[in-house]
């Protein structure tokens, strides 16, 4: 570009356009050399002083998608994750979905006696070896982050609990584990609390070697809000019905015609899940 252009972040704030932000990102999803440069001049001639991060996004997610599904997937999870709201409660139901990958029984939104006071639990998983709680820490915006300070207040509602014992999978027993879960990141301080006090962490930037990014790519937990042919109003009505996963639609196809898609439409829905093998 000959001159330099501001650009409008998700909280407001504006910042210079950096081409290099752009192409690291489009370089993390697997995008070649030649996509890349192609995806970036047609942004860069698209660009205007002011332009909202999400047109940027919009941009470059199309393209991806008519060059490669799989690399414009990987590039929308961040985002498609964020679209799971705007409550937390569906993103609850998908941190459930992935202890139960897992090999736990979950059950969601719990009302927990501690040994001082009551806590609503967000999601409860257990096997024979294990009762784990998990607070499931859930932002619209992906850039916000969990820092110390709610690290300091899950870790005392997760001392609480510990006092107590309780009943599932039929026999009484402790809590073992409690974990922060959330679809963005975390940052440093909270993490060095983490690992000190021994909270679990899930994130976007953490654990480096299975965060919350590759736990979706490696188990195959794509929200099914990263499809590109499914409008905002039909995500809406998706969530009402308590869909959170790609895997959801396939098993459960009628769900698209019970909320008043057309056949057409259906049928882009069904190339795009069958492209992604779920």
């Amino acid at each position: 570009m000959n001159h330099p252009v501001t650009i409008t972040k998700a909280d407001g704030t504006r910042e210079l356009f950096a081409e290099a932000k752009l192409i690291n990102s489009l370089e993390n999803a697997g995008g070649s050399t030649e996509i890349i440069a192609r995806i970036v001049k047609h942004v860069e001639k698209e660009m205007h002083d002011g332009m909202p991060t999400s047109e940027i996004y919009q941009h470059a997610f199309k393209l991806l998608h008519q060059y490669s599904l799989p690399i414009a997937i990987k590039y929308s999870l961040r985002r498609a994750l964020s679209e799971l709201g705007p409550d937390g409660f569906p993103f609850e139901k998908y941190v459930a979905r992935i202890f139960q990958e897992w090999g736990y029984e979950t059950l969601t939104d719990q009302q927990i006696m501690g040994g001082c006071v009551s806590h609503e639990v967000d999601v409860v998983a257990w096997n024979r070896e294990k009762l784990v709680m998990v607070e499931a820490k859930f932002h619209n915006e992906f850039l916000l982050k969990s820092d110390l300070k709610v690290m300091l207040y899950i870790k005392a509602r997760f001392d609480d609990i510990r006092e107590n014992t309780f009943n599932y999978g039929g026999s009484n027993r402790r809590l073992d584990e409690g974990w922060l879960v959330t679809n963005t990141k975390f940052t440093d301080q909270a993490i060095k609390y983490g690992e000190c006090k021994g909270v679990k962490l899930l994130g976007w930037n953490y654990p480096k070697e299975m965060n919350l990014q590759k736990i979706i790519e490696s188990l195959h937990l794509h929200p099914f809000t990263c499809l590109a042919s499914l409008s905002n109003v039909h995500k809406k009505n998706l969530l009402a019905k308590g869909v959170v996963l790609c895997r959801d639609l396939s098993e459960h196809p009628e769900y698209l015609k019970e909320i008043g898609m057309k056949d057409e439409e259906i049928s882009k829905v069904k190339e795009e899940l069958r492209n992604l093998n779920v």
